[in-house]
């Protein structure tokens, strides 16, 4: 991911912004140290109470993504995609890289800009997932330190590079499969399919074909129920997040768009990101310059200016801790909401 820095410019007009908003035309906004907290609706105000504060808990790397708390160790992970590592972070003990390589394991020097994983989640027997753009598969790490390839082929062709990915309750795992990770991106000339998709993975190992036709697939995540599936489009003719119903075999139907981002899609290869629910079924979508939240119906309740290029987020800590990766840092906001799985 390049051309960042304008998201910083942004970021400091959007803080300014907020303080000429405050209190006009039904728009309250708060900032501290730069971050603005936007409230468009009342009911914002029960999922990020009036003195939330972001916290800047680690900085200084290339591009993170796919922050995902390990519960059971009480730390966070998180991708720093282009220098191939995924770093772990924990309150009171700091940082320290966990796994390298973590989405490129060939000898020979990366041609692209993304090698490393992206998306990462753990499955249901704890074991962490990694949507590995160098390697061009869906894998799992194994407690020798070993990857076991879940899904690399689809219809006998390499998948493209997968991107992001939900696990679901009964330990189906759904996933993007965009070509951001290829060295030329959709011109790459090792794309062997001519689709961009989004995938299930069963527990007996069948790779499904769900959706083929978003030009770019990237976020996704289930509502509380699993009724819904939520997909990011980063196209830039229709930026959106898109809602998908759940059909009892776990195919999906009826995609619509749940809200249109192309207000935030400004650069070409970055638009809407990753994207959480909470446990009541709010929707937190990562996007240039911070988050924005969601009412279940699609109401718009507000936003978190962070300044920055906005990869993605996941609940960490308890559950009322929303972390935050976002260009070359991570941050985390506590608040009144928690995720669904905690």
């Amino acid at each position: 991911m390049k051309n960042k820095a304008r998201w910083v410019i942004a970021g400091l007009l959007l803080a300014a912004l907020g303080t000429v908003l405050a209190g006009v035309g039904g728009i309250e906004a708060s900032s501290d140290r730069g971050t603005v907290i936007t409230r468009l609706d009342p009911r914002i105000d029960r999922l990020i109470p009036k003195d939330a504060k972001l916290e800047k808990i680690a900085d200084g790397f290339a591009w993170t993504e796919g922050p995902v708390w390990s519960r059971p160790d009480g730390f966070l992970l998180f991708s720093d995609v282009p220098n191939n590592v995924v770093q772990q972070w924990k309150a009171g003990g700091g940082l320290s890289r966990f796994l390298q390589p973590s989405g490129y394991t060939g000898a020979a020097p990366f041609p692209g800009r993304e090698p490393g994983s992206n998306g990462l989640a753990f499955d249901r027997a704890g074991r962490l997932i990694l949507c590995q753009h160098g390697d061009r598969r869906l894998a799992r790490l194994e407690a020798d330190g070993r990857f076991t390839t879940l899904a690399d082929r689809y219809d006998g062709k390499r998948l493209n590079s997968p991107n992001d990915l939900v696990v679901a309750s009964t330990g189906e795992i759904y996933f993007t499969d965009p070509p951001f990770g290829l060295p030329e991106r959709f011109a790459d000339p090792g794309k062997e399919l001519p689709f961009q998709g989004v995938y299930r993975l069963s527990v007996d190992g069948r790779l499904t074909l769900l959706i083929r036709n978003i030009r770019a697939p990237n976020g996704i995540a289930f509502s509380p129920d699993e009724r819904t599936l939520y997909v990011t489009d980063v196209d830039p003719r229709r930026a959106a997040w898109l809602a998908y119903d759940v059909t009892s075999d776990g195919t999906v139907m009826n995609g619509r768009v749940f809200f249109d981002a192309t207000r935030w899609r400004k650069d070409p290869y970055f638009g809407p990101d990753g994207v959480k629910v909470d446990q009541s079924g709010n929707v937190f979508g990562a996007r240039p310059g911070g988050v924005s939240i969601f009412a279940p119906d699609g109401t718009h309740l507000g936003d978190i200016e962070i300044g920055a290029a906005t990869s993605n987020l996941n609940w960490g800590d308890d559950g009322f801790t929303l972390y935050i990766t976002a260009g070359d840092a991570v941050y985390r906001m506590r608040l009144a909401t928690k995720g669904p799985d905690f």
